[in-house]
């Protein structure tokens, strides 16, 4: 299956678009490239997986994505405290986070079962 008609992969592309969006114009540099890096990594690791060859090899990719998840979130969470972007908008980019990451880790379960 090409990377592209996975859900989990649209979803999180469509997430990285929407960070991009919210953090246009944004003025603390620092914290914007760490953000945009970590959302554009998660589904940069979701299709460099479908494109390994092994299962073990998808599965690492997946790891990274769902750590990247981990890392966004964190983000979003230090931009919301510090009022660095608009609260409403980034807590619903939070909730498509952890839904994204929990569709990862459901994702790498199955696939250490076929190993």
């Amino acid at each position: 299956m090409l990377f592209e008609k996975l859900k989990v992969w649209q979803r999180s592309a469509r997430l990285a678009c929407d960070v991009i969006e919210l953090f246009e114009g944004n003025k603390n540099y620092a914290l914007k490239d760490q953000i945009l890096r970590s959302s554009l990594s998660v589904p940069s690791n979701i299709s460099e997986g479908e494109e390994r060859e092994t299962i073990k090899e998808k599965i690492r990719f997946y790891y990274y994505a769902k750590g990247s998840c981990g890392e966004l979130l964190t983000q979003l969470l230090i931009a919301i405290e510090t009022s660095s972007v608009p609260k409403e908008p980034a807590l619903i980019l939070v909730k498509e986070t952890r839904e994204i990451a929990k569709i990862i880790a459901t994702i790498i379960q199955k696939d250490k079962r076929k190993k």
